[in-house]
């Protein structure tokens, strides 16, 4: 299938590395021009940009936590682009420690909210205004299986994704619908969100490396294995591309393996071996 996605703009954020630079090598595969943001790893980004090709694509950094540099950030994208045609907002921290809701300081539950949903928000905003003039775009979130089922000393996490699959998602499916409406020739400006469970990241893989986590967070899965980067960058190109998504807004896709809020594996059924090195 053609995801008509060839020569589209697609303004990446948080893709220097991880699941980021996974949807940047995905969209790159599609034809699509790049925006690859970073906020600390230029190095990362550059190395990026010159494995997918420094004529089609480019690096800028910006602290998205501050209205002024995301402004600037949409507004060099114009500028190298002349449009942006898919937001795709991944940018976001987890705090390793666990930390119990009673523990857990003011300090670390307003730096999270902060980065993992203000910054989405202060993204949207932007791309919306642009949006608005074109009368054309889409957004896909990415918000984590955290939100969807809750998890247990990550309160703070959670929260803010939570708040991204379910209020965010659903309001701004509506709101771009009226500034970008459907005509005969367009299918309408769309939002929707894909929730990643547990993906081998530089993030996630110091856990994961440990076979009692790994028998842990698999067995709440039907197909016991940790995603890889390009397991969720292939839901978020179809969820970005107006052919092959055209009729889909508002939507919610977990992709985790039929993750449940439960066990489905006795811990003892889980083959570690598979898991680590299994398809």
């Amino acid at each position: 299938m053609d995801s008509k996605l060839k020569d589209k703009v697609v303004l990446i954020t948080g893709a220097s590395g991880g699941i980021g630079a996974g949807l940047a090598r995905a969209f790159a595969e599609e034809g699509a021009r790049l925006i690859i943001h970073y906020r600390k790893n230029q190095a990362a980004a550059e190395a990026l940009r010159g494995e997918l090709g420094t004529q089609r694509n480019i690096t800028c950094g910006a602290d998205l936590r501050k209205e002024e540099e995301v402004a600037e950030l949409f507004k060099t994208a114009r500028a190298a682009f002349g449009r942006i045609d898919t937001l795709v907002a991944n940018a976001g921290i987890w705090v390793r420690d666990t930390v119990p809701l009673g523990e857990m300081s003011l300090a670390q539950w307003q730096a999270t909210i902060e980065s993992d949903l203000t910054t989405v928000f202060l993204c949207c905003r932007e791309f919306f205004r642009i949006v608005k003039e074109q009368k054309q775009g889409n957004v896909v979130l990415i918000g984590s299986t955290a939100g969807i089922f809750g998890e247990a000393g990550h309160a703070d996490y959670a929260a803010a994704k939570s708040a991204i699959a379910h209020g965010l998602t659903r309001t701004l499916k509506n709101e771009i619908s009226r500034i970008a409406p459907h005509t005969a020739d367009y299918c309408g400006g769309r939002v929707n969100c894909v929730c990643p469970g547990w993906t081998y990241t530089p993030m996630t893989d110091r856990g994961l490396n440990d076979p009692e986590m790994l028998r842990r967070v698999t067995a709440t899965m039907a197909l016991p294995q940790i995603a890889r980067a390009e397991d969720v960058s292939h839901a978020v190109v179809y969820l970005a591309s107006d052919s092959l998504a055209r009729h889909l807004t508002g939507q919610v896709m977990i992709v985790a393996g039929g993750m449940e809020g439960r066990w489905l594996w006795q811990p003892n059924e889980v083959d570690v071996s598979a898991v680590m090195g299994g398809s």
